[in-house]
């Protein structure tokens, strides 16, 4: 599906069986907690922390999909059409950045 597919299945659920949209400021809340679980997996997965009892049924697929409900709500309910958004924010990181990332020696794949 597209970003825009994406955006309108969000918006038919939230009509169909959200009742409503949750306000800006929740949804705001809400994210940074969704991103808070993504963060606990990967700090446990690929990082040094060890896993919780409780951290064993989380599966990061599912966590990074809450998240980008919550980016989708937002994006909705503050009128961003998040594929033009998207188109824009590629354009801008290509024009600032065509030549800083190849450059960087901490990137550069001899040095590794």
């Amino acid at each position: 599906m597209t970003i825009e597919e994406a955006q309108k299945r969000v918006d038919d659920w939230i009509h169909s069986y959200g009742v409503r949209y949750f306000s800006e400021l929740t949804n705001m809340a809400i994210l940074t907690e969704e991103v808070g679980e993504v963060a606990r997996i990967i700090s446990r997965q690929y990082g040094d922390q060890s896993f919780k009892p409780s951290d064993k049924d989380k599966n990061l697929a599912d966590e990074l999909a809450d998240v980008l409900w919550v980016l989708l709500c937002l994006a909705n309910q503050t009128g961003v059409n998040l594929t033009e958004a998207l188109e824009a924010n590629l354009q801008k990181k290509t024009l600032r950045d065509s030549e800083r990332h190849l450059n960087n020696e901490k990137l550069n794949a001899e040095n590794i």
